[in-house]
């Protein structure tokens, strides 16, 4: 086992765990079932993929039987095709490294909500995906926690802390 799945004893006067979605704050001690979520999600995001799927399908075969063309067909399967993968792609990247990790065209929020919007089914299965590893995030969170209190245990040490008055120091040369 690694040192990453032993789970560690919070401090009282340590620093509070961000909780994570579906799963609160069990991650960090992987307790009060925490294995039955890791189970569920996995689960329920993959009845949402499927879901999701069935509802662009019906909107596809809208067009195709609208009779608009084979052209205007295909542009539109590509179009969901790329703006699922899109999304996908992103998703996995804040799931895995968080969302101070995006840069590029992957930080755009408002001007790419389309392509997010219409690429759900990406950002859904790249969800199901990253939950078969861990509880989505858990990873970004729980390195977050440890900085956290290592930094409280460095400041309660003393290590961090200044010592006496700033203004009776001797000044070095």
């Amino acid at each position: 086992m690694d040192e990453q799945q032993i789970p560690q004893p919070r401090p009282a006067d340590g620093p509070a765990p961000e909780p994570i979605r579906w799963f609160g704050t069990s991650w960090l001690e992987r307790g009060s079932g925490y294995w039955a979520r890791r189970v569920a999600v996995p689960l329920g995001a993959l009845v949402a993929v499927a879901a999701g799927v069935l509802l662009l399908r019906f909107a596809v075969e809208g067009v195709r039987d609208s009779e608009a063309g084979g052209f205007v067909y295909g542009l539109l399967v590509a179009a969901i095709g790329v703006c699922s993968l899109l999304s996908g792609l992103r998703t996995w990247k804040v799931l895995s490294e968080g969302k101070s990790a995006l840069t590029g065209w992957m930080t755009e929020e408002k001007s790419l909500g389309a392509v997010w919007l219409i690429g759900f089914a990406g950002a859904l299965f790249a969800y199901f995906l990253r939950s078969l590893t861990e509880a989505p995030g858990e990873a970004v969170k729980r390195a977050g926690y440890d900085r956290a209190v290592l930094d409280a245990g460095r400041r309660r040490s003393g290590q961090a802390a200044r010592s006496g008055n700033p203004k009776r120091a001797k000044k070095r040369r």
